[in-house]
């Protein structure tokens, strides 16, 4: 008999591993002599996580695979796709999947379909995507999806660098999920820009033109939303505003950035139809009507008018999202799921029934609005397990504060070890959690290995 056809297919389960070392901001802005704020309120940020010399984007992998699959109980025969994203690059040709097979080789599964993607922080979102349309296909063998995004984000000296953090989220993909794709309701804009990208591999710090890519977020985030937007009518009957989803997530490389990506919304709607928002608002924003799309990226009149009218329901709709990414900073590919996984945490007693849209984005550029809709779940693939397992406070609270100057130093060993061979690492685990992978060396042929601290470790 012909197996149904898979239902609700999305995600079953998630778990969130980032570096226990961080530097305050507020304490950077004082080390790098900014003006007090500009990190804090300019930029919305709390705190930066960051690896040190024996964490990297394959160590974070191998621990929240390893602890997804454990906590879970998940034998590692089930999994039949695994999909990395990532823009961290450790090697031009092997990719990060193959170093986490070595989770798999003792079960003596090496039937695992999937590679990288990569394209700066979309890359997450589009092997999600791949495990989604694996499961939904005729090709799925009945296993399970797993879906890793994974960086370590790093800038060189000056303005960019607090924009850093390091993370990695593992997703376990399938059927009957309590959170499940609205598979029709997807609109995405790609282009070419040069807003940031990599080009010099003995470099691991991005080209950044921030005006660029700011710009460039907003214009496919309206891109996203007009096609999102006319895909919901199409397939309800009428139109969509900001009162059809009860939360909004969005890629955060920052804070503030995502507080202008809502209000630029909250005025998409009002310009499709000004009964979509409150009359306060409908007189702050109607002097913008005829500006150009051009001029309304660049009318700080416009930003701080659209902030100011949208508050109220960024605190209802995005804040609860905001924990992780104002606290670990921008993860690339893990940023948005990082925020969804903030939802969860602050939310998940009461988010059974409702509707998240998610906005992804990678600058040079990709993007896409999705969405998705929340059920409880069956256990032990329940939101609120799934929360329990996450343990996010507790991961937060036993973290380590670094002084700045020991951020600035540790970047600077990281710096000289990019693309290095031939070296030991410290192995100082002494800041890793029981169950943490770690880097031990890289040797003459570039081959990188890695321990697992165990519960006797120091």
């Amino acid at each position: 008999m012909a197996s149904l056809h898979p239902q609700n297919v999305g995600i079953i389960a998630m778990d969130i591993y980032f570096p226990p070392t961080c530097v305050q901001q507020e304490a950077l802005e004082a080390h790098d002599g900014v003006s007090e704020g500009k990190y804090t309120i300019g930029l919305g940020q709390d705190c930066l996580a960051f690896c040190t010399e024996v964490e990297d984007v394959i160590s974070m992998s191998l621990t929240v695979v390893t602890s997804l699959l454990e906590k879970f109980k998940i034998d590692p025969k089930q999994i039949g796709r695994l999909e990395v994203g990532s823009e961290t690059v450790i090697d031009k040709s092997k990719s990060i999947k193959t170093f986490l097979m070595q989770v798999f080789e003792e079960s003596g599964n090496g039937d695992i379909e999937g590679v990288d993607s990569t394209n700066a922080c979309y890359g997450g979102t589009a092997a999600l995507f791949n495990c989604v349309n694996w499961v939904e296909s005729t090709s799925w063998d009945g296993r399970y999806g797993l879906v890793v995004c994974t960086d370590s984000a790093v800038y060189a000296e000056g303005p960019a660098r607090p924009t850093g953090g390091a993370a990695a989220i593992a997703m376990l993909v399938g059927p009957d999920a309590p959170i499940a794709f609205e598979s029709k309701l997807r609109g995405s804009h790609m282009a070419h820009a040069y807003d940031f990208y990599k080009p010099n591999l003995a470099s691991e710090y991005p080209v950044v033109d921030g005006k660029l890519s700011q710009t460039c977020y907003l214009m496919a985030l309206d891109s996203c939303y007009k096609l999102f937007c006319e895909k919901f009518e199409k397939l309800e009957g009428r139109p969509f505003s900001i009162s059809d989803s009860d939360y909004f997530v969005f890629h955060s490389p920052y804070n503030k950035l995502v507080q202008k990506s809502f209000s630029r919304l909250y005025f998409n709607d009002f310009l499709r139809n000004p009964s979509f928002v409150d009359e306060d608002a409908r007189k702050t924003l109607a002097p913008y009507t005829s500006l150009s799309s051009d001029e309304s990226y660049q009318s700080r009149d416009l930003e701080k008018a659209n902030q100011q009218a949208a508050k109220h329901l960024y605190d209802v709709k995005v804040q609860p999202s905001t924990i992780i990414p104002k606290q670990v900073g921008n993860m690339y590919t893990a940023s948005l799921y990082a925020a969804f996984v903030s939802l969860l945490h602050n939310k998940h007693s009461s988010l059974a029934g409702n509707r998240v849209v998610m906005f992804s984005y990678g600058s040079g550029l990709t993007a896409t609005m999705f969405s998705f809709h929340l059920q409880e779940g069956q256990h032990p693939f329940t939101l609120s397990n799934i929360v329990t397992v996450m343990n996010l406070s507790g991961k937060l609270n036993q973290r380590f504060e670094f002084p700045p100057e020991k951020f600035v130093e540790t970047m600077k060993l990281m710096e000289h070890h990019y693309g290095a061979k031939d070296f030991v690492t410290s192995k100082d685990c002494s800041y890793l959690a029981a169950g943490t992978f770690y880097l031990t060396q890289v040797d003459s042929m570039y081959r990188r290995f890695y321990a697992k601290k165990d519960t006797t470790s120091t």
